[in-house]
């Protein structure tokens, strides 16, 4: 036998009754090495997959840009809106769900300038502007209550159709969203409050001008429907689906809630709160007070000038106002009212310095 393999054969030997047991092992030994060095490749690999995964995941949620098209057109047509008009029911359709508006206003004053006090329920407030034409009167003060200041425009139109919505960037989707002063710029707003911000959610009604853009929703979703007729009320998703919802005459549909005053009864206690949000916030609703007669509300918050409000308080004062029915929007660092061209209040995310939060949506009023 060669020496070379009785060598072998001996060592192989030895491993096996233990006296050498590296040699018996050396190529079960390497075998192992081969397996966790697969093993960690295999782990590597999957990590790998599993940041690009979370990475398009956060990006898709929060970063990509998606249009998306409406679910159904609209069943009411502008030549409908107009014959409604007549008949003294409502007025004719407006422009696209963009919210584009020309004036059709033979007289139009507007100022902007404080000091007066107002009357009535605005006898505590200071007059920040005015605004007039033949259809519509605004009127936008300034409070000071529960250590807050709130903005208030007292608004009456000739017909809903001046009550109008429109997306940032005139787009339908997600993540598509722009500063309200630059959403109400582009439409040619007289007014503009931040809307529903539709976009951070994946379900909720999203109607805009008599159009269905989103169907879906929970059944214990609060929405608002304003009229072809200018009246507005708050309705349960599981009582009505967005397209009976047009069928019966709304025009816009939002998606927030929750409803603050039906049928002139506050509807929320001391306890009520959006998510996990704080008690006091920044705030916008809207409301009704009659026919044609509405007041859009936003209060400042989260700083040392204001501390904000609570659901119930933002209630009771858009009672105090004569609202009957009121409806809780986007608040907190959204908040944000623009009346002729100029933000009026004091938006704010973290409490330090004034700035706009980009959003989906503004509510507006346009001539």
């Amino acid at each position: 036998m060669w020496p070379e393999k009785k060598k072998m054969e001996d060592e192989f030997q030895e491993g096996r009754e233990g006296k050498n047991p590296g040699a018996g092992t050396q190529k079960k030994s390497d075998g192992g090495k081969g397996r966790g060095l697969a093993g960690r490749r295999f782990r590597i690999a999957s990590m790998a997959l599993l940041i690009a995964f979370s990475s398009y995941f956060l990006l898709d949620t929060f970063v990509l840009a998606r249009s998306y098209a409406a679910s159904s057109q609209s069943s009411l047509s502008s030549s409908e809106f107009a014959s409604l008009k007549s008949s003294g029911s409502s007025g004719e359709s407006s422009s696209s769900s963009s919210g584009s508006s020309k004036s059709s206003s033979s007289q139009t004053t507007g100022t902007l300038t404080e000091g007066s006090s107002g009357s009535g329920v605005y006898a505590d407030a200071t007059v920040v502007g005015t605004y007039s034409d033949d259809n519509v009167t605004i009127t936008v003060y300034r409070f000071y209550e529960n250590s807050t200041y709130i903005y208030v425009a007292d608004v009456q139109v000739s017909s809903a159709e001046y009550i109008k919505s429109a997306f940032a960037q005139g787009t339908y989707g997600k993540n598509v969203t722009a500063k309200t002063s630059s959403i109400a710029d582009s439409v040619g707003a007289i007014l503009a409050i931040n809307g529903d911000y539709y976009g951070a959610q994946e379900s909720g009604y999203v109607v805009r001008n008599g159009v269905v853009y989103r169907s879906t929703a929970d059944s214990d979703d609060q929405v608002l429907a304003i009229g072809t007729d200018g009246s507005m009320k708050v309705v349960h998703a599981s009582d009505a689906t967005a397209q009976e919802l047009v069928n019966q005459g709304a025009w816009q549909v939002y998606s927030f809630g929750p409803g603050l005053i039906q049928d002139g009864n506050v509807t929320v206690t001391a306890n009520s709160e959006v998510g996990k949000a704080m008690a006091s916030n920044p705030r916008t609703a809207i409301g009704q007070v009659g026919q044609g007669h509405y007041v859009f509300v936003v209060s400042d918050g989260r700083s040392s000038e204001s501390q904000g409000l609570s659901l119930y308080q933002l209630a009771q004062f858009m009672k105090s106002l004569g609202a009957t029915t009121a409806y809780n929007l986007d608040g907190g660092g959204s908040s944000t009212m623009v009346f002729q061209g100029k933000v009026i209040n004091n938006p704010t995310t973290t409490g330090h310095g004034t700035s706009e939060r980009s959003v989906s949506d503004i509510v507006y009023i346009g001539s």
